[in-house]
């Protein structure tokens, strides 16, 4: 029984020595479809893409050729800042010029923008008529006539500039002192024009100033003035007349009736 028991043992030492080459055989198989399984996962993760710079910015200076007025530059500046929702943009008032940091392309977009809303106003001719009326007659008319540009004030003056004396005690000294200062005398128009094309809108300020012959009772060099003053807002057509109003002048049955009458300048 022992004998069988050896035999046993030989026989099953053998099949195990039969089957380790198998075994190695297996273990090696499997250890290739693992290293290929990590070489096949390795290659299917592609590496991350490199952050790019952000695109490289620049200054430019834009020097404004019609817009004058401070408040058209201020909307020019809105304009840009809506559009172009990267782009940096100041005012200089003292160049008149718009200021600009941006990318290449935020920088042509704004210069376009300015170039496109930075344009020529139109002018208008605008004539004033004055006319004297006593009772229900017209004695005589003066015209006057002045250049408004778009959305700017115009003003014409005509008359003198009179001086004034005035006189105060000196609180420390108990003396008095006198003071010059001068007056405009005479007649101011003031015009702006808003809108376009048919649609204009007109502002007007008439006012006529003279000496009266009496003095004020104030002093014995403190004049007496009388004023006469008109201010209209209305919608006006090129080429018609349009009356605007009337002044009674004080003393007497004479007023002063106030024409206007637009056309585009040439």
């Amino acid at each position: 029984m022992g004998r069988e028991m050896k035999l046993n043992w030989n026989t099953n030492g053998s099949n195990w020595q039969h089957c380790a080459p198998l075994l190695l055989a297996v273990a090696l198989a499997l250890t290739g479809m693992t290293q290929s399984a990590s070489a096949q996962e390795a290659g299917d993760q592609k590496p991350c893409p490199a952050k790019a710079p952000p695109p490289a910015e620049s200054n430019l200076t834009v020097y404004l050729a019609n817009m004058t007025q401070p408040q058209d530059a201020n909307d020019l500046q809105t304009a840009v800042r809506n559009i172009v929702s990267h782009i940096r943009v100041y005012y200089d008032q003292t160049a008149n010029a718009i200021l600009l940091r941006g990318t290449a392309d935020d920088l042509a977009q704004a210069q376009k923008i300015i170039a496109d809303l930075d344009r020529p106003k139109k002018a208008y001719r605008v004539e004033y008529t004055i006319k004297s009326i006593d009772g229900a007659k017209p004695t005589a008319a003066q015209h006057y006539a002045l250049i408004a540009v778009l959305g700017e004030r115009a003003q014409l003056k005509l008359g003198n500039r009179v001086p004034l004396v005035t006189g105060k005690t000196d609180a420390d000294s108990g003396n008095p002192s006198s003071q010059v200062q001068y007056i405009d005398v005479g007649l101011t128009i003031t015009a702006t024009l808003t809108g376009r094309g048919d649609g204009l809108f007109l502002r007007t300020k008439v006012e006529q100033s003279s000496l009266a012959e009496e003095k004020s009772g104030i002093g014995l060099q403190d004049p007496l003035l009388r004023q006469e003053v008109l201010e209209n807002a209305s919608t006006i057509a090129l080429g018609k007349i349009l009356t605007l109003g009337s002044l009674d002048v004080p003393g007497g049955t004479n007023r002063l009736e106030v024409e206007v009458l637009s056309e585009a300048a040439k």
